[in-house]
């Protein structure tokens, strides 16, 4: 592999970046958990309150994470996940007490989802904006597919945890794994400190303001803004196959919700092996170029998962889409944090999140009532479609294009 940079190929990752990671990694496993044990829970009371617990969370978080990333700028991103993990570790340890005490009523699992999407609305922005905060510039694209990979372990043994913590002794085990997770990084969070932090703001502004300007600095920033566009869309055509069209494919071929885990498995480990590597040995010095064509081998992939005859070649097919998802995000993503200015990190973050929420909303539907009136083949094709035009898209942007690695000078505190 052409490494962006041979001294990036060289260079170690800071110890404080492993550090943060390490905790941040703990606190996702523990918020896996309990999101398995809440949506258990909810299940016991009907679909209808299943579905309300999911919007509990989206909901907020989607209309909140605009201004998460203003705060987070404005306040400081270790500052806001500061405060967000004592708020979650109050929330955890309440919810276990509760639950172990009386249950799972309907009116305190909405209560906890709806604080959670709350806080996700503020946290995850800042959180998105650490390794810019904590890794030299040339590191990043390292970093970023480190945290990826480790993310993508925690989505495969986070429901399993989560299960046999329910069933070991219902949600309150699970909220009180939780509660744990977040005493540890919230104990990373006040020992780390990012040597890279932007200058305060000489004067603050209207929240609404400093949104809006957050919005500005995506459209104009140069490159930024089709990088945005790309990831979104190919995050609204690639999320969906996995949590979809898989059980759908599986259902009809009659492999089971076994062998739907075998090809949701595959995906993830593909996405691990590449991750791992990329973290290791650096990316492309084409990044861009390499992003889009990898888009295209994602599209190759579903439909090889689409149409496979038997379960091996859609094992086979979703190690591709995993492989080259991986690519992917380890390509463009470290552009999205090296090319925000440095007084706007959290808010770039923030926007696509918003970007890939909203896309996700119309894909998931659309691609859903196209498998339900053509079968799930025909919401495959559509999304391999999809993947192909933005691929196509991508490799004739010229900012896209002209990507070849990480640019910018972060500011030392």
């Amino acid at each position: 592999m052409t490494a962006s940079s041979s001294t990036a190929e060289k260079a170690v990752l800071p110890r404080i970046f492993h550090v943060w990671l390490g905790g941040a990694l703990v606190s996702q496993l523990g918020d896996a958990a309990l999101y398995f044990a809440l949506g258990w829970a909810a299940s016991a009371h009907g679909g209808l309150a299943s579905g309300w617990i999911l919007s509990a969370v989206a909901l907020p978080r989607t209309i909140l994470l605009l201004f998460g990333g203003a705060v987070g700028d404005r306040l400081g991103a270790r500052q806001v996940m500061i405060v967000g993990d004592a708020v979650m570790l109050v929330v955890a340890v309440t919810l276990a007490v509760v639950s172990g005490a009386a249950g799972a009523p309907l009116a305190i699992l909405v209560i906890a989802a709806l604080i959670v999407g709350t806080n996700d609305a503020f946290y995850l922005p800042s959180s998105g904006s650490m390794p810019r905060r904590l890794v030299e510039p040339e590191l990043l694209p390292r970093a970023v597919a480190l945290r990826q990979s480790g993310t993508q372990v925690i989505s495969l043994v986070g429901a399993p945890i989560g299960g046999a913590l329910v069933a070991f002794a219902g949600l309150s085990a699970a909220a009180w794994a939780d509660a744990i997770t977040f005493a540890v990084v919230l104990v990373v969070l006040v020992v780390v400190r990012p040597p890279f932090t932007p200058p305060s703001p000489a004067q603050r502004k209207h929240i609404l303001r400093e949104v809006w300007e957050g919005i500005q600095v995506a459209v104009r920033t140069s490159g930024l803004g089709p990088v945005l566009l790309l990831v979104a869309g190919a995050a609204g055509f690639v999320l969906p196959f996995a949590t979809l069209l898989i059980p759908l494919l599986a259902r009809e071929h009659g492999w089971g919700s076994t062998g739907a885990g075998f090809v949701v498995g595959a995906q993830s480990m593909g996405t691990i092996v590449v991750t791992l590597i990329i973290s290791r040995r650096g990316i492309f010095a084409r990044s861009g170029i390499v992003a889009a064509l990898a888009l295209a081998v994602v599209a190759v992939g579903e439909l090889a998962v689409g149409l496979a005859p038997a379960l091996p070649m859609a094992i086979t097919g979703a190690l591709g889409v995993g492989a080259a998802s991986g690519m992917f995000v380890s390509h463009l993503s470290p552009l999205l944090l090296s090319a925000a200015p440095d007084t706007h990190l959290a808010r770039v973050q923030a926007i696509l999140s918003v970007i890939q929420s909203v896309t996700l909303l119309a894909t998931n539907n659309i691609i859903g009532s196209v498998a339900h009136a053509l079968g799930p083949q025909a919401g495959t094709l559509v999304c391999t479609a999809a993947l192909l035009m933005c691929a196509a898209a991508g490799l004739f942007s010229r900012p896209i294009r002209r990507i070849a690695r990480p640019a910018g000078r972060v500011v030392r505190s």
